[in-house]
């Protein structure tokens, strides 16, 4: 049996792994989902990237636009149909005033930690200096204008443009 000296095991780790990995200077992401939950993790992740210092992109696209529209960013409710994260079966998250209430309980929830309603945590994130944009392809899709959103949105863009704003950072999709 032989035994593996200092100099073998140097020899199995690759440079890369040697390598201490580089801190991520920018964030680009994107919100799909028009529900608290599909909407809340990527306001909670743009601001934390804009705490540490990173500069920070968020894209809204499909439903997900509601958390910027002004006729519904302060309406937004979680989704108890099809929602496994529930932990209720379907039919259950289908009875009328479900959806209210379990708005209404993580809304409390939210508050006792401080976390922000979505209109206001939108301006923090925006006033903060991350980038806030619509999609394009979506807005025109649903008959949208900029009019139809509140004041802290960036600009409404394709995604190519997105893309060239995300360049060099990381791209995350809530």
């Amino acid at each position: 049996m032989t035994t593996m000296t200092d100099h073998d095991l140097e020899q199995l780790v690759t440079p890369d792994a040697r390598e201490v990995p580089k801190p991520i200077q920018k964030v680009s992401i994107v919100i799909s989902k028009g529900s608290l939950e599909g909407i809340y993790p990527g306001l909670i992740m743009a601001n934390g990237a804009r705490m540490e210092g990173m500069e920070a992109n968020v894209f809204f696209t499909f439903f997900g636009l509601d958390a910027i529209t002004k006729k519904h960013h302060d309406r937004i409710k979680v989704a108890t149909v099809g929602n496994p994260g529930m932990h209720i079966p379907t039919i259950v998250g289908a009875i009328p005033g479900m959806s209210w209430m379990a708005t209404k309980m993580m809304s409390r929830k939210m508050e006792k930690l401080d976390i922000p309603p979505i209109p206001e945590f939108v301006e923090m994130i925006a006033d903060s200096g991350a980038g806030v944009y619509g999609c394009k392809a979506t807005v025109d899709m649903f008959g949208l204008s900029e009019d139809d959103f509140v004041p802290h949105v960036t600009g409404v863009i394709t995604g190519g443009e997105f893309y060239e704003k995300a360049a060099g950072g990381e791209i995350v999709f809530t």
